[in-house]
């Protein structure tokens, strides 16, 4: 294992895109602890304890900011908003004509897709601004219910509530979203891994031992028999995890013989592999953008508002929209990225079927059939792991910190996995054996890939 991860810093590429990710990252979490003008830190930080022993969509919202809510940093909003205008681009782009062709056109259509995002991103991030803006404002001034229980604030968060203070606030927080999903994108074209996924997993990752040192305060002395008990659910969520995603779905495909220029090719068996998550973690960060939006719209929106406090003050509401988003996003992310049909014509224009399936629509049929069904397993897993944290978080007993499990452990394991795979790539593409040993007999420095 030490000759692997020796081999990443023989190549000079790899360490180049490895110092360029830590170095973006590391720009991301300083400007994490840079503040909002004209909020008051130590205020902020008194609410935010308050929410992180209550939970909600709060302590939601502050775990993919990392962190940034509890001083209302520059980064306050984090990458949410690009989230959000992600999954309206991606609805738009099934019903719109004009954002289905262009979804359809390749690289050029893809790049015209993503400024549109970037487009909604800072309108939705102008739009949550001003909601945010205006919530600091009302807190200490204000009533304020965290799960059915009224919470007076001691100080007030913004103690010279204007005009001039809302347009700040709305500029700082626009500013720094267009930022990190600069730093996003330079990571994903010049560095490892997909940049976005790294910034919230730079964020849970970074929180961890502040929420360790709570937790040891919450149960150490009488309660201290919880902590092996805590860290064997945290390791078997952690195997669970890993195991499910990499499980896959094997359909056998058959090619029959084939002839290319004067050269006859035997036919072979081989299979087309189906993860049982293909979604990977975008169902929950999807869900928990959809369910931020009452939050920030509750400002104007009078429905909203009652139901942004519906979800507040009732745990079992709560977690059932969160589970049904989940599965609804397991399926509807899975729909647009894994085209049954496409695959389909792929393998019948290699000359291959899957033995008892005829080719063309019934292959394409089976194939949608198959995925359905695993989609089911990988959503009702997702859902079970995400609500974790919420479970825990209801018991007086325990008082687990949110960083122990559900949405959060599935994110850092998930991207981990993904980071590692594509390091492995780059390893692999240059003769390295790669994190998992050898991969068969080498030639004058080549690999041998079978026809």
């Amino acid at each position: 294992m030490l000759t692997a991860i020796a081999n990443v810093f023989r190549v000079a590429e790899l360490r180049a895109r490895l110092a360029y990710t830590l170095i973006l990252l590391a720009v991301y979490r300083l400007g994490v602890f840079i503040n909002t003008p004209g909020v008051d830190r130590a205020a902020m930080n008194a609410y935010m304890e308050q929410q992180r022993q209550r939970g909600g969509l709060v302590s939601l919202f502050n775990l993919f900011s990392g962190g940034a809510l509890d001083q209302m940093s520059i980064f306050g909003l984090g990458i949410m908003p690009y989230v959000s205008s992600s999954i309206i681009m991606q609805l738009l782009a099934v019903v719109v004509p004009s954002l289905e062709r262009l979804q359809k056109e390749g690289a050029a259509g893809r790049q015209k897709l993503n400024q549109y995002t970037r487009y909604g991103s800072i309108l939705l991030s102008v739009i949550q601004g001003i909601g945010i803006a205006r919530w600091l404002a009302s807190l200490g001034r204000t009533p304020t219910t965290i799960r059915g229980v009224q919470v007076e604030i001691d100080q007030i968060v913004v103690p010279n509530d204007s005009v001039w203070f809302t347009f700040m606030t709305v500029i700082t927080l626009t500013a720094g979203t267009a930022f990190i999903m600069w730093l996003g994108e330079r990571i994903t074209e010049r560095g490892i891994g997909n940049g976005i996924s790294l910034i919230i997993f730079a964020g849970i990752v970074a929180r961890i031992p502040s929420a360790a040192s709570r937790l040891w305060e919450v149960i150490r002395g009488d309660k201290a028999w919880l902590v092996p008990v805590v860290i064997a659910v945290m390791l078997l969520v952690v195997a669970i995890v890993v195991y499910i995603e990499r499980g896959m779905r094997r359909i056998p495909v058959q090619y029959a013989k084939r002839m290319a220029g004067r050269r006859m090719f035997a036919g072979q068996a081989t299979y087309f592999p189906m993860k049982v998550n293909t979604a990977g973690v975008i169902p929950p960060i999807f869900a928990s953008a959809l369910l931020s939006f009452p939050a920030t719209l509750g400002n104007w929106i009078p429905f909203l508002a009652g139901v942004r406090r519906a979800i507040e003050s009732n745990t079992w509401l709560y977690d059932g929209l969160f589970v049904l988003l989940i599965v609804f996003f397991s399926y509807f992310y899975t729909t647009l990225t894994f085209r049954s049909d496409d695959v389909a014509d792929n393998i019948k224009k290699q000359g291959g079927y899957i033995p008892g399936i005829r080719p063309g629509r019934q292959t394409a049929d089976y194939i949608r059939g198959v995925l359905d069904r695993i989609t089911f397993g990988g959503a009702i897993y997702l859902a079970v792991i995400c609500v974790i944290p919420s479970v825990l978080s209801n018991q007086e007993a325990l008082g687990v910190p949110f960083q122990f499990g559900g949405t959060a452990l599935l994110i850092v394991v998930g991207v981990a996995l993904d980071t590692v795979q594509q390091i492995e790539g780059h390893l692999i593409s240059r003769n390295y054996e790669g994190f998992a040993g050898p991969r068969g007999p080498r030639i004058r420095g080549r690999v041998r890939i079978a026809a």
